[in-house]
């Protein structure tokens, strides 16, 4: 789960992390409430989304007045706000921050997020701050200090240090920075954080370090133990068809092709949208159902499936495991009658209850292509969508 920079920025301070002193704003009146309470010399009206690249985009902009931070509100708030992660589709800014600007001497980036390959989370640090970190790793990867940290014992004083003089800071500052990520460690620990960022890090002219931007998300699985952090969840924010899967159990990410994909397992989703690609086309999503779905699930599955515009042709791939065969066929068929179904449907599946689950495609009358493996059902599915693209 993602959540906005202020509110990461709440949550961060309450874990001893120096932020910029600001306040969320929803109107234009808001946001001069706010400038008249903060009333600095430089201000920066900032458009809330979860996208980064918010200042290219003309979301990010500076005030050197009360009447100036109103005015720039009243620009942002509504706007479509473009950048390289929203996609050409863009967010509708529907909330600002408006906080203090900065005396910024330099900008450095920092994260800590979980490394899979090592079993434990790394602490990142680059001096290139303010930039893509995707951008530095692919051009400057010797610019990314990397400090992994066993959970049993956290982050420990020696590596902080480490990670700071690595930075170049100043001595002043190094004594400043431990405290700072240890800070910050500690807040991605007890929040069950999969990913903590804040770029920029600034030093201010004085040495002091400030999360002049901060992002963060969450790991689902652990929610249940943060009922304030579920609170933080911006529905306006998600595509309205993972928020449908979300509420009847369903792992759906939307994606931009045009063939949909009903799957039981993960890993089965990831072989199946590899396959399509191999195959000429392009999934339209990742629909993981679940190896104990039943046909109830199965038809509000395909619902979320035809519900998206862009589907011209389904691939349901299943491997009969819990989730029988025939289970399965009589959810599929359901679905298709009460839906009145229009495009088409191509169906490849083996495991528990196979012959009796192809009898009922067969005698449906629907017209359900059935395919003979996974290249068979993944071709078949591509021309039915169209081709390749």
């Amino acid at each position: 789960m993602k959540i906005h920079e202020y509110q990461a920025k709440a949550i961060l301070g309450r874990y001893g992390v120096p932020t910029p002193q600001g306040e969320v704003a929803f109107t234009k009146e808001e946001a001069r409430a706010v400038a008249g309470r903060l009333r600095r010399p430089v201000m920066v009206v900032k458009a809330q989304i979860h996208a980064g690249g918010r200042g290219k985009g003309g979301g990010v902009k500076l005030a050197r007045s009360v009447d100036e931070v109103a005015e720039l509100a009243g620009q942002i708030l509504g706007m479509k706000l473009v950048t390289h992660q929203t996609g050409p589709e863009g967010r509708i800014v529907k909330r600002l921050l408006i906080e203090e600007g900065l005396d910024i001497k330099r900008e450095l980036y920092l994260s800590v997020l979980l490394d899979r390959s090592a079993a434990m989370p790394v602490f990142m640090a680059s001096a290139a701050g303010g930039m893509e970190i995707e951008e530095v790793a692919r051009e400057r990867p010797e610019a990314i200090l990397r400090e992994h940290v066993n959970p049993a014992v956290g982050l420990q004083g020696y590596q902080a240090r480490k990670l700071a003089f690595g930075l170049g800071l100043s001595a002043e500052s190094v004594k400043l920075a431990e405290p700072f990520f240890q800070s910050l460690y500690r807040a991605y620990l007890e929040t069950d954080a999969s990913l903590v960022e804040i770029n920029p890090c600034i030093v201010t002219g004085d040495g002091k370090l400030v999360a002049l931007d901060a992002k963060m998300t969450f790991d689902d699985n652990a929610l249940y133990r943060h009922k304030e952090i579920r609170e933080l969840r911006d529905l306006d924010e998600e595509d309205p068809l993972e928020i449908a899967a979300s509420k009847y159990g369903l792992n759906y990410i939307k994606l931009d092709g045009t063939v949909g994909c009903m799957v039981n397992g993960a890993g089965l989703a990831m072989g199946t949208m590899d396959i399509i690609k191999l195959s000429g086309g392009a999934p339209a999503n990742f629909l993981d159902v679940g190896g104990g779905a039943n046909a109830e699930q199965i038809k509000n599955a395909f619902k979320i499936l035809i519900s998206d515009s862009s589907v011209r042709a389904v691939f349901i791939n299943i491997f009969g495991g819990i989730l029988r065969c025939d289970v399965l066929a009589t959810g599929v068929v359901d679905a298709a009658r009460e839906l009145q179904l229009k495009i088409p449907v191509v169906i490849r599946m083996e495991g528990t209850n196979v012959e009796q689950g192809k009898e009922i495609i067969k005698n449906s009358g629907l017209g359900f292509a059935v395919a003979d493996g996974m290249k068979d059902g993944a071709e078949k599915a591509v021309r039915a969508a169209g081709g390749s693209r």
